[in-house]
């Protein structure tokens, strides 16, 4: 297994991926969003990296990596990595794929300057909250967002 920065040739399989973890947007969005990415103009103002894992010359799994002026529970006197996505395929969880992705997105924002990385998933969302605790993230903070139209 081999852990690289994607290109544009990886582009269907990425937008595959996008596709599977964020399943309310299509796959043209998806599609379109990490042309962006990799074309070097994402629609985010700061820097913004996504590796993937490949397995026999087939990509199993992504990482996308971003700065943040802040996060929570963490320093908020200085920047910090964000894990803004990861998936795996199914059959390659539970194989180090994902620890190997996260790996590569820790060393992307330690060369950026940061001390600390962080993450997000939903309330439900067991699995992830396993696998981000099995590579050393702590729970910081639970919280359920509201919003109201005012229309």
């Amino acid at each position: 297994m081999k852990v690289r920065p994607a290109t544009l040739a990886d582009l269907d399989a990425l937008a595959a991926r996008f596709f599977a973890l964020w399943p309310d947007g299509s796959r043209d969005e998806h599609r379109a969003e990490a042309e962006k990415i990799l074309s070097g103009t994402p629609v985010s103002t700061m820097p913004l990296a996504v590796f993937v894992a490949e397995l026999d010359g087939l990509v199993v799994g992504f990482a996308e990596v971003g700065l943040r002026s802040h996060a929570d529970g963490c320093d908020p006197a200085r920047p910090v990595g964000f894990l803004e996505g990861w998936f795996v395929d199914e059959p390659h969880r539970r194989s180090g794929v994902g620890g190997a992705l996260v790996r590569a997105a820790e060393e992307w924002a330690r060369a950026q300057g940061c001390r600390e990385i962080a993450s997000d998933t939903w309330l439900d969302a067991d699995t992830s909250i396993r696998a981000h605790e099995a590579l050393g993230f702590e729970v910081v903070d639970r919280c359920v967002n509201f919003r109201k139209s005012l229309e």
